[in-house]
């Protein structure tokens, strides 16, 4: 079975900084698997938008809105992601989610995006 956990959310006064973790779980999925690790979040009542990524050889990706305050990272021998958010701003308060998305792999589970349950960032003014 696989898991994506994350961790690290909370409140924190704006200009503040946080910092998420995303970690996988999952023997086969984590030795059989090569993946990317996505963040996401989910203002209310809204889609979720993408947030950053981070592939298996370390190359990222931002949005706009947050790629000169955001830093994501990647542990692969803990098969962790971190994101390292900087500045906040009340407009970054939303739930943050951390998805798997397939790189390489042939088996099932390396087809499947996998999500966490998220985790609630609240930047007050």
């Amino acid at each position: 079975q696989v898991q994506v956990v994350e961790s690290g959310g909370g409140s924190v006064q704006a200009g503040g900084p946080l910092t998420l973790s995303c970690t996988v779980s999952g023997n086969s999925y984590v030795t059989d698997c090569t993946y990317a690790m996505n963040w996401f979040r989910q203002f209310p009542g809204e889609e979720r938008e993408f947030v950053s990524s981070i592939d298996n050889t370390g190359h990222a990706n931002y949005a706009d809105s947050v790629k000169d305050r955001f830093t994501i990272s990647r542990d692969s021998a803990k098969n962790t992601a971190n994101l390292q958010m900087l500045s906040l701003q009340p407009e970054d308060t939303a739930m943050y989610y951390c998805k798997t998305t397939r790189v390489g792999g042939s088996k099932w589970y390396c087809w499947q995006n996998w999500w966490g349950q998220g985790t609630q960032v609240t930047v007050s003014s």
